[in-house]
């Protein structure tokens, strides 16, 4: 058995979930698989940690997240996204590893590890490989073999940078300006680090997802945000574009944007929290 199970996964319901429709006997760990993959799975599935928001527990076990991202057609934060999508890379035979990162997005503070990201080796090369961090993330696989180069995806700019002790910085360019998104260490993480990471997001107060609805979808011309009551656009050039989200029109405005349909209930309780809020 892999270390992220990815025996387990039912990987033809996968690829269905992010449009390839290609058998998974097609599949091959090569490099053109793992851009596809990545950039069908960041599509279809939306960033979004209503769960913690509904105050319901965040699973992390392989059939959990098959059924909530997969069959349910959910989408998930961090740990999950790609806790999923390293089973479907192990099955189709990739070396997975995880990583933990800081998030930088927020200015100087420095925070703790919270962030969940895969490093995959295609020919002895290591790629960042993360469809976890939300509108802001990459949606293909950045090289990381050659620090300080600039990686183009369609008209977004990527860049990773080390510094000190062998730690790496990735970074996103907004209009003239570099905007740091994370950085990472070395050090391999297990899924059973995910876990302990997991708990505090979805649990301790100071976690940046307690009480707070968030939604997220990185597009190919546009990248898309719902924090709270404001959606907010981002375009290549820096530009940023927002529109304030009531209650009455949130339920539609998932489906609209970012393809999400919640159960009855859970829209329900969604749309009662926001109204709670007046």
């Amino acid at each position: 058995m892999g270390m992220w199970n990815g025996d387990e996964l039912d990987l033809d319901a996968y690829l269905t979930r992010i449009g390839l429709g290609r058998g998974a006997g097609e599949l091959r760990p090569d490099l053109r698989t793992l851009y596809e993959v990545q950039r069908a799975h960041t599509a279809a599935i939306p960033f979004e940690s209503l769960d913690v928001l509904l105050g319901r527990p965040v699973r992390l076990e392989l059939k959990a997240l098959e059924d909530k991202l997969v069959h349910g057609r959910r989408g998930g934060y961090c740990y999950e996204q790609n806790s999923l999508l390293a089973a479907a890379l192990e099955r189709i035979g990739f070396e997975v590893t995880g990583r933990g990162a800081r998030n930088r997005t927020r200015g100087d503070a420095v925070t703790p590890v919270t962030h969940a990201a895969l490093v995959v080796t295609v020919d002895g090369e290591p790629w960042l490989c993360d469809a976890g961090f939300g509108y802001q993330g990459p949606r293909e696989p950045v090289p990381l073999g050659r620090p300080g180069s600039e990686v183009r995806q369609g008209p977004w700019t990527f860049a990773v940078r080390e510094e000190e002790l062998g730690v790496l910085v990735l970074s996103i360019r907004r209009g003239d300006a570099w905007r740091d998104l994370y950085a990472f260490s070395p050090q391999r993480y297990l899924p059973v680090d995910y876990v302990v990471l997991n708990h505090y997001s979805s649990s301790h107060p100071r976690s940046s997802f307690i009480g707070k609805t968030l939604v997220q979808l990185p597009g190919d011309e546009v990248r898309t945000t719902l924090v709270d009551r404001e959606l907010m656009r981002l375009y290549p050039d820096g530009r940023t574009e927002r529109e304030p989200v009531g209650p009455d029109g949130l339920v539609g405005l998932l489906d609209r944007e970012f393809g999400l349909r919640l159960p009855e209930r859970d829209a329900a309780e969604l749309v009662r929290i926001h109204r709670s809020e007046d």
